[in-house]
């Protein structure tokens, strides 16, 4: 257990869990005719990919902008999901 946080690996995880959960979605979008859009996932996926790759960096010890930049890209993806939700 320890090596899947030394290595980072914990972080592909959610990566790969971030799309299966986006695959499934598409999935129950286009053949049941239910639940999100691409353009309604889109934001929320983008936020929680890089706050995955700011944990992959911050876990193999990446230096400070290779933590600090997936952050702020974050930060803009949620930033783009308020502003959307706000807009109805």
């Amino acid at each position: 257990m320890q090596a899947l946080f030394e290595t980072g690996r914990a972080a592909d995880l959610v990566l790969l869990a971030l799309a299966v959960e986006a695959l499934l979605l598409w999935s129950l979008r286009r053949w049941a005719g239910q639940g999100p859009g691409l353009a309604a996932m889109l934001p929320f996926l983008l936020a929680g990919a890089a706050f995955a790759l700011a944990l992959r960096a911050a876990l193999t010890e990446a230096g400070w902008a290779l933590v600090a930049l997936p952050l702020l890209a974050a930060f803009a993806a949620h930033l783009w999901d308020i502003a959307r939700r706000w807009r109805g």
